[in-house]
């Protein structure tokens, strides 16, 4: 089934049009919440703090779907930023889960952390997007694995696994908690909130007010 991608103004992507989408398998961004450049604040405070995973460091989480053109964008910036991160920063990518489609593409994110094969994890966007691959079905996963030269039996035994379902249905709990309700979001230290469309129309411009959002978190702030 094909993937539609919608491409309009906007840089985050919506949970209701996602759905709507996903009707047919379309797994894409479109505008959602405030318009780019009318956000008031570069950040949102969360008015009760989310529970972080990662003891010791501060937890940096990045929201994001593999259908999300938006997303797809940002992914080679957060990457080379997540890459500079100072070591009391824990960088964490949470695939959101908004239907079965979803919950499915999630499942193969989990896979390839697992297998510790995430330098696959640009090539699902391509895939995705471009080839329009049905990524959510077993047996197009599974011809994937195979074209990725990854262990198949190994892939769909740790794809259909009791832990990959764990990780599955904590990122969607985790979603709720935070009430990401567009995407590509950045959440930092279980406290804040921060997107390109807080951030005044620019992926490099979140990416820096999550520094200074971790840098207030070191100081206790």
């Amino acid at each position: 089934m094909a993937i539609v991608i919608d491409r309009t103004e906007g840089s985050s992507m919506n949970r209701r049009k996602a759905l709507q989408q996903l009707g047919a398998l379309a797994l894409l961004a479109s505008p959602m919440g405030l318009a780019l450049g009318q956000a008031k604040e570069s950040f949102k405070a969360l008015k009760s703090a989310v529970p972080t995973n990662t003891a010791g460091k501060i937890e940096v989480l990045e929201f994001f779907h593999y259908g999300c053109s938006h997303c797809r964008d940002f992914e080679p910036l957060v990457e080379q930023w997540a890459k500079r991160l100072p070591g009391d920063v824990a960088f964490v990518q949470v695939p959101m889960v908004w239907g079965k489609p979803l919950e499915d593409l999630a499942r193969l994110h989990y896979t390839l952390s697992v297998m510790k094969r995430l330098d696959l994890h640009a090539k699902i966007f391509v895939d995705v997007q471009d080839r329009k691959l049905p990524l959510d079905k077993p047996e197009t996963v599974r011809e994937w694995a195979s074209a990725n030269k990854l262990a198949v039996s190994d892939f769909m035994g740790i794809y259909n696994s009791f832990g990959v379902n764990i990780q599955v249905q904590r990122a969607k709990q985790l979603a709720g908690l935070y009430g990401i309700d567009s995407v590509p979001m950045i959440a930092v230290g279980g406290r804040f909130l921060t997107s390109a469309s807080m951030a005044g129309n620019s992926h490099e411009a979140a990416l820096k007010v999550a520094d200074s959002l971790v840098e207030r978190i070191r100081k206790g702030e």
